[in-house]
């Protein structure tokens, strides 16, 4: 049983990738067929995994989020210095997003699950503008809320340059970190 659980679960995240890739490559006019060939499996082999599009999508969501929420994990926000932590995070958020960039909008497009996504993904950052501001590396004048709204616009349209290839993880990354500690650093 366990291995049969595990080939499962290749297979499937075999699927995810290449509906990412196809997805990011096509965006909406990619087909499920196309999706199929490109990982290799028949369409029912597709369906089997995933019934219809919507599957796939919540799939590659929940995906996106669990990538997300490790890369935050990792950055161990709390024992590096506020600028280090914007960093990690940019460049966590930014090389994540790049792959699952197609799920942009329909992220937004699912305001039932915006609460539990704010809570894994958006607490720690901004936690992190909170200790900023509490420690000077951050200006006091702009409410926590209003630095994360910047932060995450920089962020999103960071990714945006990725997916389009205008840029490259780190040259984004390191962009929007300028923009944003410059902007955002006391005197």
């Amino acid at each position: 049983m366990v291995r049969q659980s595990s080939l499962h679960d290749r297979v499937a995240t075999g699927i995810l990738d290449t509906a990412a890739d196809v997805l990011a490559r096509r965006g909406e006019a990619a087909s499920m067929a196309e999706i199929a060939d490109a990982a290799g499996v028949g369409r029912a082999t597709l369906y089997r995994y995933f019934p219809n599009r919507d599957a796939l999508i919540r799939g590659l969501t929940a995906a996106a989020v669990t990538e997300l929420c490790d890369r935050i994990a990792d950055a161990e926000l709390g024992s590096v210095a506020v600028p280090e932590g914007v960093a990690r995070v940019t460049r966590g958020f930014i090389g994540a997003g790049s792959k699952y960039g197609a799920l942009l909008q329909t992220l937004r497009k699912q305001p039932a699950d915006q609460a539990d996504l704010d809570t894994k993904l958006g607490e720690p950052v901004r936690e992190l503008l909170r200790r900023g501001i509490a420690d000077g590396t951050l200006r006091a004048d702009i409410p926590v809320p209003v630095l994360f709204d910047l932060f995450t616009g920089l962020l999103e349209r960071a990714l945006h340059l990725v997916v389009r290839d205008e840029l490259g993880v780190e040259q984004a990354s390191s962009a929007m970190l300028t923009v944003f500690l410059d902007g955002a650093r006391t005197g």
